[in-house]
């Protein structure tokens, strides 16, 4: 599991705690006991102490392709340029830097990659420029990227995350409420579905809505990774630090379902 750590020290009031993350790394044999290993290192290109964020990783032929946001130095409010940045890896330790995409937009976070039905691959992030939809860009090599426009026109959003399962195609975004879920035949045309995560679940650390998912999906099994700022008093004030959850989703083949307090048991398979 690669993912981003907060720096949750930050004395500042402002946004300044969420800039400067490292990318965490923690390992697991199975998917139910993990371990830390630190941070990813080698990834500056440039100078001083840099803001790394929602890395999208996809194994193709044998190597790792990570797909990363990054911006330069911890500012103290949104309004900075932020990159997706392509790095590749063998063994998800050393990673070579290949490329600052050019996606047509200066304030890009929040990669997805999957291959679509056309055989393309297709990469999903979210355009700050534009009140926060999220565009998209095709490559057939995950090395060039074309930029083709607007992905999804809804809400502000963000963390997207597309994934085949039982035969449809599936969307979820972060809208700060929850989960929002649209489905697809062809990867082009999205229609809405409604929410997932979007109550407080009952497990330690899962009384809050859920954030910026990943999803696993394994055959006709789909397991969704989601992080929560959970609440620590009766006034529903956060504690200084996010907890990582993970869900069964369920579908019908007209909608997704994920009951968060369900026990449930899973393995993930090996790449």
């Amino acid at each position: 599991m690669i993912y981003t750590q907060r720096r949750a020290t930050s004395p500042r009031p402002d946004v300044t705690g969420v800039h400067g993350s490292d990318l965490g790394i923690a390992s697991s044999p199975d998917g139910h006991n993990w371990l830390y290993r630190g941070t990813i290192a080698g990834l500056e290109f440039e100078p001083g102490r840099n803001t790394w964020w929602a890395p999208e990783i996809i194994y193709h032929n044998g190597i790792y392709h990570m797909y990363v946001s990054y911006v330069k130095g911890m500012p103290v409010n949104w309004n900075r340029p932020r990159s997706i940045i392509h790095y590749t890896a063998s063994d998800l330790w050393k990673w070579k830097l290949e490329d600052i995409l050019d996606l047509g937009a200066e304030r890009v976070i929040d990669a997805c990659v999957a291959k679509i039905p056309s055989g393309l691959w297709r990469m999903w992030y979210k355009n700050e420029s534009d009140n926060s939809n999220s565009y998209y860009a095709d490559s057939d090599d995950l090395y060039n990227w074309t930029p083709k426009g607007k992905a999804l026109s809804f809400d502000p959003h963000e963390g997207a995350n597309v994934f085949s399962l039982s035969g449809r195609w599936w969307y979820i975004c972060d809208l700060w409420r929850g989960q929002g879920v649209f489905r697809s035949d062809d990867c082009a045309a999205w229609e809405y579905c409604g929410l997932i995560l979007d109550k407080p679940g009952k497990r330690e650390g899962d009384n809050a809505i859920g954030n910026h998912a990943d999803v696993v999906a394994q055959g006709e099994e789909a397991f969704i990774f989601y992080f929560t700022h959970p609440q620590r008093d009766a006034n529903n004030k956060p504690a200084p630090f996010t907890s990582i959850q993970v869900a069964r989703i369920t579908t019908d083949g007209t909608a997704l379902f994920c009951n968060r307090d369900e026990d449930f048991d899973f393995n993930l398979q090996r790449l």
